[in-house]
């Protein structure tokens, strides 16, 4: 899932969103709610139509109108304007403090408590990134999960007899699944660890190594742990193996990441972080692919790390202004708490199920290799980004960082961390707040 940056404008969207239309009118029909949805075309948007026309069958009192190829300007431009639809979603859960700061998205704990949910339902990170200081304006709609894939014919042929569990395994199997050309060009790649390629940036990275952004006062601490550097320098390390240069001009001859081409999908690279969406590439675009998945690896000092890993994902709420709250609501009920929804959902988009009644549920159609993300979802130490009043841009610098390390290095990297400690803090200050509390990341 790629990410996509939120406009600033949306921390003044309160004062700007017009006031909601009367609700009490009566209607000679059903009541016509309007979801605003990023799924786009092909078999994600009819799977997520399958389950919306199953809603709308069994109440006579709504039709739903499903609008696709929804993006966060959109959303944000709609609410602005005062004309947003009954329900939106979004696939980018790190502008959560922006949604719930601002007000744009309606805080959804009196609707909760109105219908007795309890948010134990759902996994504990998926809690943390639908909520901002208090103010919960979104609940999950399916998550992202991440984990390690590998290429089960190339291990074979190293004579690597499974998948890595800590990083000193992985970095030995990556440079002994490494294949060069005759001039030192890299054929294959083991792991490509390079910042800013396909699924890779640090916050997966920092699951890994049970490195935390913030305290629980919501100040920058990258400077004040062990973990960030240990972490950047292995990363760096294995980029200098390769050779910055070699692996720049080795992704310049891969395919795009969401392209039958794939670097993965046809060989290119042995092993790659990567979310579980790629089950269903590889199902469709590379069947005779043999591959296995796994939990990533994690640092050699953190063992009870292993199994857990990075989550994010589609968040869905009200917006403000929205016409018909209380329908509107039930719909969300339904879409992030019905078992068979959630099943029919993970079964035809292949994301990771985002309750744990549903995880269990039998309608999900087994595949062990899908499987594997259902556990990291569920295991209690994986983990998710900062939410911040600045939105992504909060990581996005933290990535902007690691970019010019691995490509220049650093003669003090605790102190360089800790300049951009301050960066990050001046950047959530000039936001107006800071995290959104409980289980920070």
């Amino acid at each position: 899932m790629k990410r996509v940056v939120l406009a600033a404008a949306l921390t003044a969207v309160v004062g700007l969103a017009a006031a909601s239309a009367a609700v009490g009118s009566r209607h000679a029909g059903p009541t016509k709610l309007t979801v605003w949805v990023g799924w786009s075309a092909g078999k994600e948007l009819v799977t997520f139509k399958k389950v919306a026309a199953e809603y709308d069958k069994a109440h006579a009192d709504v039709t739903l109108d499903v609008v696709g190829g929804i993006t966060d300007q959109k959303i944000t431009a709609a609410i602005r304007a005062g004309n947003p639809p009954d329900v939106v979603s979004s696939f980018n859960s790190y502008d959560v403090g922006i949604y719930c700061g601002t007000g744009a998205w309606l805080d959804l704990k009196p609707f909760l408590a109105k219908s007795h949910i309890s948010t134990s339902i759902f996994p504990k990170a998926t809690m943390y990134y639908t909520q901002y200081n208090g103010t919960r304006c979104a609940l999950p709609l399916l998550a992202d999960t991440y984990g390690l894939y590998y290429n089960k014919a190339l291990f074979a042929k190293a004579h690597i007899t499974h998948p890595p569990r800590t990083i000193s395994e992985l970095t030995a199997d990556a440079k002994k699944l490494t294949q060069r050309n005759p001039d030192g060009s890299l054929k294959v790649v083991g792991l490509d660890p390079f910042i800013g390629f396909y699924e890779n940036v640090p916050e997966r990275w920092a699951q890994a190594y049970g490195a935390k952004y913030v305290d629980s006062k919501g100040h920058a601490i990258l400077g004040d742990q062990p973990a960030w550097q240990k972490m950047m320098k292995w990363q760096k390390a294995l980029v200098d193996w390769y050779g910055y240069k070699n692996l720049v001009k080795f992704q310049a001859g891969l395919g795009d990441e969401f392209s039958a081409s794939n670097g993965f999908q046809t060989g290119k690279l042995a092993m790659n972080m990567d979310g579980e969406w790629r089950v269903a590439f590889i199902a469709n675009e590379a069947k005779s692919l043999n591959y296995g998945t796994a939990p990533l690896p994690v640092d050699d000092a953190q063992p009870q790390l292993y199994g857990s890993g990075y989550i994010n994902g589609t968040i869905i709420g009200l917006p403000k202004g929205g016409k018909n709250v209380d329908k509107a609501w039930a719909l969300v009920n339904y879409l992030t708490t019905n078992v068979h929804a959630l099943a029919v959902l993970t079964n035809g988009l292949k994301n990771v199920p985002s309750t744990t009644a549903s995880a269990k549920s039998k309608e999900i159609i087994p595949d062990a290799h899908f499987q594997t993300f259902i556990k990291v979802f569920n295991n209690p130490h994986s983990s998710t980004s900062p939410i911040m009043a600045s939105g992504q841009s909060f990581t996005n610098l933290v990535q902007t960082f690691w970019q010019n390390y691995q490509a220049k290095g650093s003669k003090d990297l605790r102190g360089a961390l800790k300049k951009l400690d301050s960066q990050l803090d001046a950047q959530v200050k000039q936001a107006g707040g800071g995290n959104g509390g409980g289980g920070v990341p």
